[in-house]
């Protein structure tokens, strides 16, 4: 998949990511529209994986 659609469904997946990663902080996993590519790479950053890696496993919470 090229895109993660994260428009209207963040705050679950958000909600998801903080009960993996209590230590996240709101910075960490914020979201503006139109800067999907910055989210995913604050997440690939902490999680050390790809961005495809990390697309995944989005879509897995969602």
């Amino acid at each position: 998949m090229d895109e993660l659609n994260l428009k209207g469904k963040w705050n679950v997946l958000k909600g998801k990511v903080k009960q993996q990663y209590a230590d996240w902080t709101d910075d960490d996993l914020k979201y503006e529209e139109g800067q999907d590519d910055e989210l995913l790479g604050r997440i690939q950053q902490k999680l050390g994986k790809t961005r495809e890696e990390v697309i995944t496993w989005l879509k897995s919470l969602g």
